[in-house]
């Protein structure tokens, strides 16, 4: 029988903006796990560029005054929340404010997505979509957990080279997403559902945060976030 460990048996050594190996030892009940699991949430959160959530809401924000368009896209569970984006910039930001979001998840259609993947690549399933529903001064929003899955990659630089701004939502080292993007919003772990986790956060608080901007004080303070 495999020895069992908890947290406190082999901590894990943390160095900021390096991704930790979690879990790097078998636990010995799920209380245990998920109290460590919420640490290394708290700890990759801590770790990130604080300086690029404000970069990343300029941009936003400057496309919905613009009437520009946003995509959004990801694979697996990056792609539920390129599709929950969608829902939340444009349902979200919209309600009591002076926005209307023109948002659009990639990742959305499966007709399109399966007709592309099957007939041209799945590499191009994203970047093929940019070309027909993209303008210039259009944003990609590209969700990626490792950065360097193939279709991302196009896509980010699809649309650096005709005019479109970019952020990246990455962990584990960022790979080639987090230097394509004009924006990076990096978390470094190494546990997929944990960046996942910290992508959907950021998802929601950069729609609550987008929408309470342009919202009255009494608005705030009697609505329901």
């Amino acid at each position: 029988m495999s020895a069992i460990y908890d947290l406190q048996d082999q901590p894990a050594t943390t160095i900021e903006n390096t991704p930790v190996k979690f879990p790097a030892v078998p636990y010995s009940n799920a209380a245990t796990y998920v109290e460590a699991y919420a640490e290394e949430f708290g700890r990759s959160w801590q770790a990130m560029d604080f300086t690029a959530l404000d970069c990343a809401a300029e941009i936003l924000l400057d496309a919905y005054v613009r009437r520009a368009g946003v995509f959004s896209c990801g694979n697996g569970g990056s792609a539920s929340i390129a599709n929950h984006l969608q829902c939340d910039h444009v349902k979200g930001v919209r309600n009591k404010t002076d926005l209307t979001p023109r948002v659009v998840s990639l990742s959305n259609n499966v007709e399109i997505l399966t007709a592309i993947a099957n007939d041209i690549s799945y590499e191009d399933i994203f970047s093929y979509q940019l070309q027909s529903q993209s303008m210039p001064g259009d944003v990609l929003i590209a969700i990626s957990s490792s950065g360097r899955s193939a279709n991302i990659v196009r896509a980010l630089t699809w649309a650096r080279d005709n005019g479109l701004r970019t952020i990246a939502l990455t962990g584990f080292d960022g790979g080639a997403a987090r230097t394509l993007a004009e924006v990076a919003v990096h978390f470094p772990g190494s546990n997929y559902g944990i960046i996942e986790d910290l992508h959907q956060a950021v998802m929601h608080a950069m729609a609550q945060f987008l929408r309470q901007s342009r919202m009255t004080p009494a608005a705030i303070s009697e609505s329901v976030f």
